[in-house]
């Protein structure tokens, strides 16, 4: 049994996924050996990110003002996470966020999760964090543009491949199943 992979990051006005919105998403899609295809967007949050957002991620009202709104990112969203494990470093923050804005839409949004924080503590025990930034340092993991969606994804990518061959997670859905969050 072949399991596709969804591996996403997102950056956010704040960290209330009830009150915030998102204003950047990258996806990199993942069979399990490589990554098969991507997509990355700037979305206009439709309200204004905070100073301290903006000191953080370097997304200003300015980049958005004119980035689609996250109805007109929602179809190719849904194209390239259908039938994938939804993967991303603190699963349940960037999952709320995605599930909150359909259903602002007026639609439900579900997909099997995996969470790389999870996995990492299970499979590289020791580490004195598990944050992304500490964990990839740990490993050697070069990280591009950080608390920039993009960014944050190819190293999550880079981390879940660690994972991956840590457990050949990819040829034993059994393991694998051990390891979702739903």
């Amino acid at each position: 049994m072949i399991i596709l992979f969804a591996i996403i990051d997102i950056e956010t006005t704040g960290n209330s996924y009830q009150n915030g919105k998102i204003t950047e998403i990258a996806i990199f899609q993942h069979n399990g050996v490589e990554i098969t295809g991507s997509y990355s967007s700037l979305i206009h949050p439709e309200m204004d990110i905070p100073y301290f957002i903006t000191n953080l991620t370097g997304i200003s009202n300015e980049m958005v003002k004119n980035a689609p709104k996250f109805y007109e990112v929602a179809k190719r969203i849904v194209e390239m996470t259908a039938g994938r494990t939804f993967v991303a470093h603190n699963v349940s923050f960037d999952y709320k966020f995605v599930k909150e804005e359909y259903k602002r839409l007026g639609y439900f949004y579900n997909n099997k999760t995996m969470c790389t924080v999870q996995l990492a503590r299970k499979l590289l025990p020791g580490h004195e964090s598990y944050s992304l930034g500490r964990l990839c340092a740990d490993l050697g993991i070069e990280i591009n543009g950080r608390h920039r969606a993009a960014g944050d994804a190819l190293a999550t990518v880079k981390l879940f491949e660690i994972l991956l061959e840590k457990n050949k997670l990819y040829n034993d859905s059994k393991s694998l199943n051990n390891y979702k969050l739903f």
